[in-house]
């Protein structure tokens, strides 16, 4: 079938589109630069600078995850703002081309597996947290919410939408480990703040074939937890990847360092949620890398 991605040349995109090719899907990808795109997207890949410009070439699912990434800059209110667009807009864009597909032809994609994040619940301190856990109302989850809320329109048009709140994705060339492993190789990795806040995380193979997973079962809608069933505090991260790395981890960074340099981004660091994948393993999702141990072990082989 056709798939249409947004975010396809990213972090995640990359991956999943290799993946859908070798399932023997045709890909569609959405993208601000398509010739930079193309070079790192399977061969034949459909890249154009619109979700629109699909209109002629139907998808038959799609694939959101579009966004600008969360934590690259201070949040200002043009920062927020950004952020909001960055993802507000683009699945409008989806709702607009799945609403088209329908009065054009009686047949919108079928399908559509959309991004959001673990910011959704806010901070959540210790609790276990599925996905009927009510949020913790603040910035990262009004974000979630109005991304979630835009994607969920589309099943006016008869597209069954899965929504995807995704962890820490884990893995070689990118990611949240390019920014640690640097520190943490030189033995200058430590907790930040107290070290309690919960990291809920995923290997990206495993985040891969759920998105995959979505597609495939008709029976799935709503919201997914995106993480491994095993999520860890900061300080339990920090000792892991630590050890896999054989150094130490003896530089906390102190809670107002993070807040004097990141402001109210600082949260993304000092608070977290215990997130478990209840409906994804409910529905018969097996992870390959449950827990962090196996996880890192995978990723630093590689490396």
């Amino acid at each position: 079938m056709r798939v249409l991605v947004t975010g396809g040349s990213g972090f995640v995109g990359q991956r999943l589109c290799l993946r859908l090719k070798e399932a023997g899907h045709r890909l569609q990808v959405v993208s601000r630069d398509p010739a930079s795109a193309r070079r790192k997207l399977p061969e034949g890949t459909d890249v154009r600078r619109s979700v629109l410009d699909f209109v002629d070439s139907p998808p038959h699912a799609i694939v959101n995850l579009a966004g600008e990434p969360i934590a690259a800059k201070r949040w200002s209110d043009e920062q927020k703002n950004r952020l909001i667009d960055s993802r507000v807009n683009v699945t409008r864009d989806l709702v607009i081309l799945c609403e088209q597909l329908e009065q054009a032809s009686g047949q919108a994609p079928h399908v559509m597996v959309s991004g959001s994040a673990m910011g959704f619940y806010g901070d959540q301190g210790s609790r276990e947290v599925t996905e009927q856990t009510p949020p913790h109302d603040e910035f990262a989850h009004r974000l979630c919410k109005r991304w979630e809320d835009a994607a969920l329109e589309a099943t006016d048009f008869g597209t069954r939408v899965a929504l995807l709140r995704t962890g820490l994705v884990l893995d070689t060339g990118g990611g949240s480990l390019a920014k640690m492993l640097p520190p943490f190789k030189l033995g200058l990795g430590g907790r930040f703040g107290d070290g309690r806040q919960y990291m809920p995380w995923i290997h990206r193979e495993d985040l891969v074939r759920s998105i995959l997973f979505l597609l495939e079962r008709d029976d799935l809608d709503g919201p997914f937890n995106g993480s491994a069933p095993h999520p860890v505090t900061n300080a339990e991260f920090t000792r892991v990847l630590a050890r896999q790395l054989n150094r130490p981890a003896v530089m906390p960074v102190p809670a107002v360092v993070l807040e004097a340099a990141f402001g109210e981004m600082a949260r993304l660091l000092l608070t977290g949620a215990d997130m478990r994948p209840a409906r994804l393993l409910e529905a018969g999702f097996t992870f390959r890398y449950p827990t962090l141990e196996q996880a890192l072990a995978d990723i630093l082989e590689k490396r």
